[in-house]
């Protein structure tokens, strides 16, 4: 372990040994377990000891009071309100889009009928009217050629 080329010869060193301590073992208290029942001893008036386990009576857990009404029950009747109200709000939805197609129609209609209308009044008032320059041929005179009417 030392190098051999120091020149220095191992030499006793102080070794420190650490022992364990032991721990001294905590006092035992005797317990009485917590589903054992304590001993128990009782003297009859004929002198007799008995000595026993005191069973205590079961005792019945304390129901639960209920409520009147289920949560269940409460929460699919707020459920069934929420969803008539959603119902109820999509058939106005529907019945509103249904007016505005109707009143769309109608406007096509109407436009229809009043365009229509427009172009007969033209076609038929057009025959009547010829739009330009109207040369009467009778009133016009040409004095070159003594052409007079």
């Amino acid at each position: 372990m030392f190098p051999e080329n120091t020149g220095h010869r191992p030499t006793e060193h102080a070794i420190t040994v650490h022992h364990p301590t032991p721990i001294a073992p905590a006092p035992l208290v005797p317990v009485q377990p917590a589903n054992v029942p304590a001993v128990t001893s009782i003297v009859l008036p004929d002198g007799r000891v008995i000595t026993g386990y005191a069973i205590d009576h079961i005792r019945p857990e304390p129901v639960a009071v209920k409520p009147l009404v289920s949560r269940t029950a409460v929460n699919l009747a707020l459920g069934g309100i929420g969803f008539a109200a959603v119902c109820g709000g999509l058939v106005l939805l529907t019945t509103f889009i249904a007016a505005l197609a109707a009143l769309v129609q109608q406007l096509i209609i109407l436009a229809a009928v009043v365009f229509g209308g427009f172009i007969v009044v033209q076609v038929l008032t057009a025959t009547g009217q010829k739009h330009g320059t109207t040369v009467n041929i009778r009133k016009a005179v040409i004095k070159r050629n003594h052409f007079h009417t």
